[in-house]
């Protein structure tokens, strides 16, 4: 028997979640109180996780505990990242933080629809940076998370499963592109995916997506992108409305944990996307003129 044609289109329907790692509980048990003064949603806040998959939450000192269902991936021994999605919201909202346990540093990322009166798929990305409050030690220093400029001028091919693999070109401190390896002939299903991307990049004036860069530490990034460009021009037409895609990526063993949010149209009814990510990273040499081009959304 040949496990590996058995097993392997069982696994390619595992899409972008087929190398997600298993589920982190490590948190369970534990509540942290944060200070959040830097970016958009200030304020203390409470992380209290009841269990493996409960935390109550409050944010902007509110006293209000609320209670919803999280995942929990790390990217290396004491960096987690945990998200959720706020439960009857509507529109919906995901919350991701990133908890560096090495620095007791807190990056806060809210991710929001319907804040755009023209575009309502449309997810708006918020962050806020802080801290662990530590009983009986005052925080004196004001070094935070932050946004930088550290990834620009790098190409990455990212494997997501057997058969998925994208290009992530990083060539902005707020822009990214995407492709695909060209030498990206496995199998029949990566076939398929290259072309349907072309298909699509022929509808866009250019892959160019927004993008947040920001240091966690040395070697450990948070990227978040999000196909805005995509929902404004192609809408439902291409199934997937302004996804937003968050990863903690591990420079040092180039390997990523991440989550997706967004929404799949079709037929005319919704689906609502909420998926772990686990990929793979080695570098990729691509043309010159993917760091060089202009960015045709921009004046």
């Amino acid at each position: 028997m040949n496990l590996a044609k058995k097993y392997a289109p069982i696994a390619a329907k595992l899409s972008i979640g087929q190398y997600c790692p298993p589920a982190c509980y490590e948190l369970a048990g534990k509540r942290f109180e944060l200070v959040m003064d830097t970016g958009e949603d200030t304020g203390d806040a409470v992380l209290d996780f009841l269990g493996e998959t409960e935390v109550a939450w409050s944010m902007k000192s509110t006293d209000d505990l609320k209670s919803d269902q999280y995942e929990c991936r790390k990217a290396d021994d004491r960096t987690y990242l945990v998200t959720y999605c706020l439960k009857g919201k509507i529109p919906r909202e995901n919350h991701t933080w990133i908890i560096d346990m090495e620095q007791n540093l807190v990056t806060f990322l809210r991710c929001a629809m319907g804040e755009n009166r023209y575009y309502p798929y449309l997810i708006e990305s918020h962050f806020t940076f802080g801290y662990v409050r530590e009983e009986g030690k005052e925080r004196t220093d004001l070094k935070r998370h932050g946004f930088t400029d550290d990834v620009a001028g790098t190409s990455v091919r990212w494997t997501y499963g057997h058969a998925a693999s994208t290009v992530h070109v990083y060539y902005s401190s707020n822009w990214y592109r995407i492709t695909f390896p060209k030498d990206d002939l496995t199998s029949k299903d990566a076939l398929e995916l290259n072309e349907v991307f072309d298909e699509m990049m022929k509808k866009m004036p250019g892959s160019d997506e927004p993008a947040f860069y920001v240091k966690i530490k040395e070697g450990i990034y948070l990227v978040s992108i999000t196909e805005q460009n995509m929902e404004k021009i192609l809408g439902d037409k291409v199934g997937f409305r302004s996804d937003t895609l968050c990863f903690l990526d591990n420079w040092n063993h180039l390997y990523s944990v991440g989550r997706g949010f967004g929404t799949m149209t079709t037929d005319g009814k919704d689906r609502e996307i909420f998926v772990m990510i686990g990929k793979y990273g080695s570098p990729e040499d691509v043309d010159k003129h993917l760091f060089t081009d202009p960015n045709p959304y921009l004046a």
